[in-house]
């Protein structure tokens, strides 16, 4: 498998607490609650990466002993949290508490244990955005494995306006292969991820991976 090179594109976060959360939920023994304890604050780590190229303006602001300037996010520019169902659901929550006011956009598809492609079976997207120029949208899926669901979802937003500059990809693990679909096929776009992993099994899985984030975060993980 190609190797992958960080890129301003391609961000591995580099952090001990991503390696210490990250060791945390691959260990097949952690809990459904320990694993989304740690996801939370993996989550957070990612979240505030991913948007930490979001515009800001001054604005003036009272304090209890005068008034200033102050910046603050930037009042006209939207921004949708997409996560992917079901697995996206558990960095969704965290992304929520750190800008209250972005949009949480669900979108859900599975994977087809065949062909390995994503089916469709919700989309909570508009059909077209007003003033997409100003909107910022962060695609979340803990894991970013063929790259088929990301670059559907992706495709998705762009289909509705959004130029894919204005797009990121968060995923906690990714697998070269992913990594390479998604880039290949949308070379503007910007991913933020805390390891990518060695490659994929015959099955579609990451490796070493933390077997299936779904069924861990929620508790239908078969041990």
């Amino acid at each position: 498998m190609e190797k992958i090179e960080e890129s301003n594109k391609i961000n591995v976060i580099k952090h001990p607490l991503c390696d210490h959360y990250l060791s945390v939920i691959r260990n097949k023994d952690t809990s459904a609650g320990e694993f989304k304890a740690a996801v939370r604050k993996l989550g957070t780590i990612l979240i505030l990466e991913a948007v930490k190229e979001l515009p800001t303006k001054s604005y003036p602001v009272q304090t209890p002993l005068a008034s200033c300037n102050s910046f603050s996010l930037d009042r006209d520019i939207k921004v949708i949290f997409a996560p992917i169902l079901r697995a996206g659901l558990g960095l969704a929550d965290v992304a929520s508490e750190l800008i209250p006011e972005a949009s949480i956009q669900h979108v859900g598809m599975y994977r087809d244990e065949i062909t390995l492609k994503p089916v469709w079976y919700y989309d909570k997207t508009p059909v077209e955005y007003d003033s997409a120029q100003n909107i910022r949208v962060f695609i979340l899926d803990p894991m970013l494995a063929t790259g088929n669901s990301a670059c559907a979802t992706v495709g998705l937003f762009i289909k509705r306006g959004i130029a894919v500059e204005n797009i990121t990809f968060v995923s906690i693990l990714s697998a070269p292969e992913g990594i390479l679909s998604l880039s290949n096929e949308f070379s503007k776009l910007r991913i933020v991820t805390a390891k990518i992993d060695e490659s994929l099994n015959s099955r579609g899985y990451i490796l070493p991976g933390l077997g299936d984030a779904g069924d861990r975060l929620f508790n239908t993980f078969e041990k």
